[in-house]
């Protein structure tokens, strides 16, 4: 089985233009990202898939390989699908360009879902949630099945639409999601061909259109998020986080 990691980045991010390219403590974020998915186990190849010229520089001048893809397309996994066109591979792991302090552990063990379940559609990851999520429309729930597969994912504070988690005394039925993902070639072919599903687009998360689609998308249990970075205002947290030995 041959597993490829792509790392999805473009210049012109809304919230933060050109993030790839701003220094992290003297290195462009871009390269935080490579160093860390190069500490993989499982990966046979590593690629950056971009739009522009500068961040196709700044990847090669810390030894990733580049592939450039069209600056339109609509979402990181419509880039990756572009990039692994003339790759042969049996599974893409996403890597977000944003997660300066992803490790090589985290993206195995999305990988590693597919040496145990080679049929698997996707795979992807979560962490046990807070009051402050399960509140928080910018926090994306997801609810298991017993085989750790997702059900459904939302921004709304699911299933506690009757009962409330604090009159519960559980927070267990559901998890934050973490949106790193992994894929067999096949799937993400089918996903990326096929057009939005209307409960994609009313909650705007695109891994709904998978779940529509029928696959099978298995959630692997972390106990907290890494810290990506959005906006501005992430970068500085995160830079006074490492200066005080995170």
């Amino acid at each position: 089985m041959k597993i490829v990691g792509v790392i999805p980045a473009r210049f012109g991010s809304t919230r933060f233009p050109g993030k790839p390219l701003v220094p992290l403590k003297g290195r462009p974020l871009i390269q935080w990202t490579i160093e860390g998915a190069k500490k993989s186990q499982l990966l046979n190849d590593l690629i950056v898939a971009t739009d522009d010229e500068r961040i196709k520089a700044a990847a090669e001048a810390v030894g990733a390989k580049v592939v450039m893809t069209a600056s339109e397309l609509p979402t990181g996994s419509d880039r990756i699908h572009a990039a692994i066109q003339n790759i042969s591979c049996d599974v893409v792991v996403n890597i977000q360009g944003d997660e300066p302090l992803v490790t090589g552990q985290l993206i195995d063990r999305l990988a590693q879902v597919f040496i145990d379940e080679p049929k698997m559609d996707m795979a992807t990851l979560a962490h046990p949630v807070s009051q402050e999520e399960l509140d928080s429309m910018n926090s994306v729930k997801v609810v298991l099945n017993h085989n750790d597969e997702a059900l459904y994912f939302s921004r709304y504070a699911i299933p506690y639409s009757r009962h409330k988690a604090a009159e519960l005394g559980n927070y267990e039925g559901c998890l934050k999601h973490i949106g790193m993902y992994a894929y067999s070639k096949n799937f993400l072919k089918q996903f990326c061909e096929a057009p939005p599903a209307l409960i994609e687009k009313a909650e705007s998360l695109e891994q709904l259109r998978a779940l529509y689609l029928g696959a099978k998308i298995k959630v692997i249990r972390v106990q907290e998020a890494s810290l990506g970075v959005d906006t501005p205002e992430d970068l500085v947290k995160l830079e006074k986080l490492l200066s005080q030995g995170m």
